[in-house]
This record gives structure tokens, sequence and C-alpha cells, in this order.
């Protein structure tokens, strides 16, 4: 028996209007993995930034909807979750609000549809946390640090700490190549050009560039090199503590908190490596 055309019609039009097609409605629900199965999924796909960034929330929503299938939470569900991390978040000292927590949250969960749409598992319409709206961006507080701002830290860089010097290279890097964290732990033995007095930074979103340097810098990296590394340009990292281990963003969080624990202002501020990168030498 064939069916009513009318029937099609009516189906036809319903089924545009819920925004599904024809695959959607084959697609077996029961085999949809659930929220445990499939973020560590997502996470191993996911780039050392990105898991960074994000996997404090990732690890939240497996508390949160761990046992439910990825179809079964909606744009409330994740607004209540929001609103929860937002008023439990641990207030530091550059706090604001909640801002970075919600934002966080939203881009997590939006980042799970995302794979599981482009996986199959998902019709492409089905992302809740699209629903869910990021707080709009605020204006930085960060500015270019003065001339007599600059001088106590490097003084007390220079006096303090088991490492002064490794700390006050590292400083000086930040200083005048204005180079992101990121780039400074990315430095590698061969990204010096002594002749042309040149670094090669590979920063945020796999960006390169040539930065040029003082000639005081390069020979303090040279010498940084030849006792602490190979010796020679390797592939190896460049930056490293004086047993030879190379830094990482520890080495940095000591230092600002040893600074801000000297400096008041340092501390009631929030200073830190990024506030150097608004800064220009004269």
């Amino acid at each position: 028996m064939s069916p009513d055309p009318k029937t099609v019609q009516a189906a036809q039009l319903l089924i545009t209007q819920l925004g599904l097609t024809a695959e959607d409605l084959l697609r077996a629900p029961t085999d949809l993995p659930t929220f445990a199965q499939y973020v560590p999924k997502v996470v191993a796909a996911s780039g050392p930034g990105a898991v960074r960034t994000y996997g404090t929330y990732w690890a939240r929503i497996i508390e949160a909807f761990g046992d439910r299938r990825l179809d079964a939470v909606t744009a409330t569900d994740i607004e209540a979750l929001k609103q929860h991390l937002v008023a439990n978040r641990r207030i530091r000292r550059n706090d604001r609000g909640g801002q970075s927590v919600a934002e966080h949250l939203v881009s997590a969960m939006r980042s799970i549809y995302t794979r599981a749409i482009n996986d199959n598992l998902l019709p492409p319409n089905h992302n809740p946390a699209l629903k869910v709206p990021k707080p709009r961006p605020r204006p930085t507080t960060r500015y270019a640090l003065a001339t007599t701002e600059v001088a106590p830290l490097v003084n007390t860089i220079a006096s303090t700490g088991r490492d002064a010097v490794l700390d006050t290279l590292l400083f000086r890097l930040h200083l005048e190549s204005a180079c992101r964290r990121g780039g400074a732990l990315a430095l590698r033995e061969e990204d010096l050009e002594p002749t042309s007095c040149l670094i090669r930074l590979r920063e945020k979103n796999h960006t390169e560039r040539m930065q040029p340097v003082s000639p005081t810098l390069m020979a303090s990296l040279l010498a940084h090199r030849e006792h602490r590394g190979n010796g020679r340009p390797t592939a190896e990292p460049l930056l490293r503590h004086s047993n030879g281990d190379p830094i990482n963003r520890r080495r940095y969080d000591r230092m600002w908190q040893r600074l801000a624990d000297r400096i008041p202002w340092v501390a009631a501020r929030n200073v830190s490596t990024h506030w150097l990168r608004h800064t220009t030498l004269t």
C-alpha cells in the first residue's frame, strides 16, 4: 500500500521545520556515546594549548554529564553548569567576576559538539552550546610599564632567587622581543643567528617570526647555550636550569610570585610576563 501523498508532504514539512534530514532519521540514538566515553577522544585529538586551556573544563563536564549521551544535554543544562562553576571558582588576584570561567566552559562544550558533528554522531544543527552566550570581552587592564617600574623589577630579579642569571636572561628576552611565554619556552638551540642578531620565535597559532635582538642579548643567549646546553645549534630546548633541564611554565610562576612578594604594586596589579609585551625599551 503506497503512502498518502499528503501524509508524506506533511512529514517532509515537519522534518524540515525540525532542521533534520533523512540521514538524521536513520541515525540510531542508542549508538551515541556518553560524555564520559567521548570527551577523552576530544582531549586526545586536541593540541597541547587547547588541553592546557580547556582540560580542567572537560574534566568538569565529565563530572556533570558523564553518564549522559551527547544528545541528552540541553542549553539550560550547560547554562546551569556555567553558573555553578562561576559561583564556585577559585578567586585569584586577577579575578574579573568569573568571565574567563564562563567563556572557557562554553568553548569547551562547543568543541565537544563540533567534533561530534564532524564525526557524524550528531546532526549539523545539534549544538546546544551555541545557544549559551559567552560573556563579552572586557577591555584589557594591561599597559606598558614605565622605566621607573622596570628598574625595580630588574634589581629584584638580579638580587633574589636561586638562579638570578637565568631569571635576568628571561626578563631581558621578553623585554626586548615582546615574545610570549610560549615563544620563549619553544626556543631551540638552533634558533639563534648571531651574525644577523636574529632569533626564531614560534608562538601562538603556530606562527613563526624572526625577531631582532641586541648584540648584548645575543651574546648572553649564546653563553647560555654554551654553558647549559650542547654548545652548538641543535633542535633541543635552549633555556635551561643550571642542571641542564629545560625550563617550563612553573619557572615563570615562581619568578613573578617572588617579585609580587617583594614589590607591592606587582601583587596589586597582578603584573606578569604579559605586561612586558606592551613595554618598549628606550
